[in-house]
């Protein structure tokens, strides 16, 4: 599995199979960040070309490396927060220094 992150592709920023023939981002990584993943509602409905593709929550690396855009938390505190979400949920994220 892929995220296609190609604004030339009729699926980018959508959840896509391998192989693929655009440019996208793989799902299965060898340090297991992406074993759990949030999508949020980022340029999802309508999709705008070239406006930018997925921000997920997923587990952060053991050193918590920065990403490329994303959040990421440990484990267990995205476990806690799959565990209270509802339909309705909104995530807010904020800038913590």
């Amino acid at each position: 599995m892929g995220w296609c992150n190609d604004p030339k592709s009729k699926s980018y920023n959508q959840l896509i199979r391998l192989p693929f023939n655009y440019t996208y981002e793989k799902l299965f990584r060898k340090e297991n960040t992406y074993d759990l993943i949030l999508v949020l509602n980022f340029n999802m409905n309508p999709v705008i070309k070239n406006k930018g593709s997925a921000i997920f929550i997923h587990v952060a690396k053991k050193k918590f490396n920065k990403t490329e855009g994303c959040v990421a938390i440990t484990k267990q505190n995205l476990l806690n927060i799959i565990k209270n979400l509802k339909i309705n949920t909104k995530v807010k994220i904020e800038n913590q220094k």
